[in-house]
């Protein structure tokens, strides 16, 4: 590890000498989504490694706005365990999580108490495995991207060790494990070089994907099923993550790739593990879904999953939306456990060993609560490791703030960190306007010093900034994408103010637009621009960026904002700026 320790030492004299708002660039000379990743991780780790309490440290995480469900009503039918005097099926017990994105060592609220880090996941999990010998530990996508600075400044290889070291068993792939792009992902997978960590084993286990096609072959990236027998018991896998895929990676990660449907891919393969004559079969689908704490009202791309694919099909992990999910839908039993490590899902089986079909099936949803239950002593080594390796790196303070910068909306659309994020950008770029997707603002910054770590935290992804030109008409046409039958998703702006009304029909809300000096936008005129690389390149659906002109690339997000702040005043006051006016 001599590489590494001259890696971080070199960094350190970089932070010394003051160059700490270009670390992004001087700490790695990766692909801008490599970078990305890399970033998002780093700051949680920060989060994690300063925390005093463990409340203090990560309360800007621990909002519902940044992914994470801290509100959980109590299960009223938790999993039922398989009569202990059946001997005739033989009992298996599937441990699965989803979108744990590199959270090793970071802390979040749930019900108003510590949960997740993977150190207290790893009890948990091998606390259940000691009461079916029979068990898999299963992954559901996004173990990696927007991760913490403990996997992400490490290439994310941190997560991948400690999966293999928990010895997983099958896993298939999130949108986020595209975010650097399909040769890192594979590099992740299969093992390889990496400029930054040198060589690296890879996984341990079994990645599968049947509906990520490349486009050159014509082939599944990876391979769309594996059977796995478990006491001489076949159990097909199939993997599928969300054809959305593109729409919320930015261009490189998918390059060359084809996502196709999930359901066409899925009864494509159940059909093939029928001619090998098996009948016990999961699908790990990287899709939404969400359910009432007892299967109540079921909702979202994995209930049309399980009412559209084969009858064979047994059981369903879902994942990507964050949620809660319990249900069982058209006879197939369909899970997601929330995510960050906070939560798993504990599946219990039965299978006929003479007709290998699946005969009873049950699940809990485990939030993974630290209070009662010692974290495992070899992950939590392994924690501590990685987080000496990038400390020198995130805590370096930056700035101070004496009133908290948080991303939650008011009811107009706007939040304060949103805006203040929107003006580091155009600032960075020096144009008349800038555009912040929210779903790029992780976590909020709390009162008091502000890290380079906790920055990172708040912007993940390191995206570069573009500059454009746009016209007035153009700008209204994009701010009529923020509404559509399904969502709403509200830029965070900076250089302009506009009103919308909310009883007008979708595509008509904008009301007003108006520059700093009162006047309306002109529509037949050309105005300069900031976005992200993401928005720029029509992510999240703003597809009217994709018209505009003289695009230039210029540092990435995550410089603009450690350089804003800390051209600020200490500590600096920054509060609503009333640019979005809903009309009464």
């Amino acid at each position: 590890m001599d590489w590494l320790k001259k890696a971080f030492i070199s960094l350190t004299l970089v932070i010394l000498i003051g160059g700490f708002g270009n670390l992004s660039v001087a700490a790695s000379n990766l692909k801008e989504s490599e970078h990305q990743d890399q970033m998002v991780r780093q700051s949680q780790s920060v989060d994690a490694s300063r925390q005093k309490p463990t409340e203090a440290k990560n309360q800007g995480l621990s909002k519902d706005y940044h992914g994470h469900k801290s509100n959980r009503p109590e299960t009223k039918n938790p999993k039922k365990k398989a009569p202990a005097a059946n001997n005739r099926f033989i009992p298996i017990q599937l441990l699965g999580i989803n979108d744990l994105h590199g959270q090793l060592n970071v802390t979040r609220n749930v019900n108003g108490k510590p949960a997740g880090r993977v150190d207290y996941l790893a009890a948990y999990l091998k606390q259940r495995e000691a009461e079916n010998k029979n068990t898999l530990l299963i992954q559901n996508g996004d173990m990696v991207g927007a991760s913490p600075p403990v996997s992400a400044l490490l290439q994310d290889e941190p997560t991948i060790e400690i999966l293999n070291k928990l010895g997983f068993d099958i896993g298939t792939v999130g949108n986020h494990e595209f975010d650097e792009g399909v040769m890192e992902l594979l590099r992740l997978i299969k093992g390889g070089s990496h400029p930054k960590t040198g060589k690296f084993a890879g996984s341990n286990f079994p990645w599968i994907v049947a509906n990520v096609i490349d486009e050159k072959t014509g082939k599944t990236i990876l391979p769309p099923y594996q059977v796995i027998k478990v006491n001489g018991m076949p159990i097909g896998f199939i993997g599928v993550v969300t054809t959305e895929t593109p729409t919320v990676v930015i261009p490189s990660g998918v390059a060359g790739l084809k996502f196709t449907d999930e359901v066409e891919a899925i009864n494509r393969n159940v059909a093939e593990l029928k001619k090998q004559g098996v009948k016990s079969i999961i699908v790990l689908a990287h899709n939404p879904g969400t359910s009432g704490p007892n299967g109540e009202n079921p909702t979202g791309q994995l209930v049309d999953i399980a009412n559209r694919v084969d009858d064979e099909v047994d059981i369903i992990f879902g994942g990507h939306n964050h949620a809660h999910m319990n249900a069982t839908i058209n006879n197939k039993l369909v899970v997601q456990s929330y995510s960050y490590g906070t939560a798993f899902s504990d599946v219990d089986i039965e299978i006929d060993p003479k007709t290998k079909e699946i005969v009873s099936k049950s699940a809990e949803i485990v939030t993974t609560f630290q209070e009662g239950m010692k974290p495992d002593p070899e992950i939590k080594q392994m924690i501590e490791g990685y987080e000496a390796k990038v400390e020198p790196i995130v805590n370096r303070v930056i700035g101070s703030t004496a009133e908290s910068l948080t991303a939650k909306q008011n009811e107009n659309g706007e939040s304060v960190l949103g805006s203040f994020i929107a003006d580091a950008q155009r600032n960075a770029l020096k144009t008349e306007f800038a555009f912040m997707n929210p779903g790029g603002i992780r976590a909020d910054i709390d009162p008091g010093e502000i890290t380079w770590g906790e920055v990172y935290t708040v912007q993940p992804f390191n995206n570069d900034l573009v500059k454009m030109t746009m016209t007035g008409q153009q700008i209204r046409d994009l701010l009529k994408q923020q509404w559509s039958p399904t969502k709403t998703n509200m830029l965070q702006i900076s250089g302009l103010t506009y009103s919308w009304d909310a009883n007008k029909p979708i595509g008509q809300r904008i009301v007003s637009i108006k520059l700093p000096d009162g006047t309306e936008i002109d529509p037949n005129k050309s105005y300069t621009v900031t976005a992200n690389i993401f928005l720029s390149g029509g992510g999240d659906g703003f597809t009217v960026f994709t018209q505009a002109q003289n695009k230039e690339v210029g540092p990435n997000d995550l410089d603009a904002l450690v350089n804003f702040i800390s051209a600020q005043p200490k500590p600096f006051t920054y509060r609503i700026q009333n640019r979005i006016q809903k009309v009464q």
